[in-house]
């Protein structure tokens, strides 16, 4: 097999050197970081007993498991320090409306969970103020990118981070007599499409491949071809690589080895394959991290996560959440330090262990999480893919505009796949909508 060797500098560091912890930076990008410091900040020094009595507000959201861990954290922080913490637990899709109706109502909550920090950029507390300049050092460079503001400080905490990668069905590979990829020799994309065609074909399965709807997974397949919808800049996404990384998906629901019935179905919204896979219709399912913890609970079959395939590039694509304080919190040093307190190893290590998510402190990725038992192999393969995963992705990812322009590729390729449109119009109409949605948002 041919192998894609990642040697560039930038690629290795973009996660801030996982494997060594060490601080090279991609790009220089996290080197701006003191811009608009006039000198470093030491960390204020705590006294648990000066917040006695007090009480927080933590506005979260849950993806399921991560809120007993997060509930467990929060119980060692009210005993540490003798205070009331209030979990306030709202709906994914409402979270956003609702703190910017209380920041307009001067009610705002102390802490908050958010999947990107864009939206309140200028609501939230420069943490540097209270956790000092070297705070951010703690955690690793690719998910610090979407953590500073375009003034180049620190305004949230990466809290946990996910990875874009395939499932296989391992019962169906094995009866296939078709062998599953390690970590240092992966598919390539012209590999991994043969032998799920191989694996559909000796298993009689309704489909070869399935993926989430999602503009998150089809920048995990962009990013392995070289590009990405956005920069540091805005625009940046390179048509012809685009066109190659997509077309193999329009090949196959054209054919029906993908399920084009559920693309079309789900309209413009967010939709997961992750039925059809539990449901063994396909050997092959790209979706996430996030998915190993269900897949433990509920899969009747033997399945693992399998390495990302390469193209141009190897690796995956990120995601995550974040923590932050409000600058209108009635108390911000209290705030500061739940943030800090809720991210530092302890927590990080519980909460990572719960909730199946991959840590983002530089100490706990050299040193790993155990898991549960089941599902230790797959947040391994998940790990080292994110030591290739290249820095264009987390430049992608840190982007305000990004959730938006997802969409936008979502809603042009749903155009080619009806049969409305070829795919080279839908990515020339692409790029001054997306322009439209940087212009509008910014470029952090």
């Amino acid at each position: 097999m041919i192998r894609k060797t990642i040697t560039r500098f930038a690629a290795l560091c973009a996660v801030g050197a996982l494997a060594l912890g060490s601080a090279c930076a991609p790009g220089e990008t996290v080197d701006e970081g003191n811009k608009g410091n006039d000198a470093p900040k030491e960390a204020q020094k705590v006294d648990p007993k000066e917040f006695k009595g007090e009480t927080l507000n933590y506005l979260y959201f849950t993806d399921g498991p991560d809120e007993k861990a997060t509930r467990d954290n929060i119980k060692r922080f009210e005993e540490k320090y003798e205070v009331t913490v209030k979990l306030e637990i709202l709906a994914y899709s409402d979270l956003v409306s609702s703190l910017q109706a209380r920041l307009s109502g001067g009610n705002a909550p102390d802490v908050v969970r958010l999947s990107g920090l864009g939206d309140f950029a200028a609501d939230l507390l420069p943490l540097e103020e209270y956790l000092g300049s070297d705070y951010g050092d703690e955690f690793l460079e690719g998910p610090m990118l979407a953590a500073r503001n375009g003034e180049g400080k620190m305004i949230g905490v990466p809290s946990d981070l996910t990875m874009n990668g395939p499932f296989v069905n391992v019962d169906q590979f094995k009866k296939a007599g078709v062998e599953i990829p390690s970590a240092d020799d992966p598919w390539t994309w012209d590999e991994m499409i043969e032998a799920a065609k191989k694996v559909q074909k000796a298993n009689g399965t309704p489909y070869a491949f399935a993926m989430d709807k999602s503009g998150h997974r089809l920048s995990t397949i962009l990013s392995q071809h070289g590009t990405a919808l956005l920069n540091n800049d805005g625009y940046a996404l390179d048509k012809d690589k685009a066109a190659k990384a997509l077309q193999p998906l329009l090949d196959m629901m054209n054919e029906g080895t993908m399920p084009k019935d559920f693309w079309i179905g789900a309209g413009s919204r967010y939709e997961g394959a992750n039925e059809i896979f539990l449901a063994q219709d396909t050997p092959i399912y790209l979706s996430g991290s996030w998915q190993v913890g269900q897949f433990v609970e509920n899969a009747e079959f033997d399945w693992t996560a399998a390495p990302n395939p390469c193209a141009d590039e190897c690796g995956g694509f990120p995601g995550g959440k974040f923590m932050g304080a409000l600058a209108k919190s009635k108390n911000p040093q209290l705030a500061a330090e739940f943030v800090r307190f809720m991210n530092d190893e302890e927590s990080q290590t519980h909460f990572a262990e719960v909730s199946g998510n991959l840590p983002t402190r530089k100490d706990l990725t050299e040193k790993g999480v155990k898991y549960d038992e089941k599902a230790q192999p797959s947040m391994e393969i998940f790990s080292e893919d994110l030591k290739k995963t290249p820095e264009i992705g987390f430049e992608a990812n840190a982007r305000p505009a990004f959730g938006a322009a997802g969409k936008a590729l979502v809603e042009q390729l749903d155009k080619v796949v009806t049969g409305d449109k070829e795919l080279s119009k839908a990515l020339d109409e692409l790029q001054p909508e997306v322009e439209g949605i940087v212009e509008e948002m910014g470029t952090w």
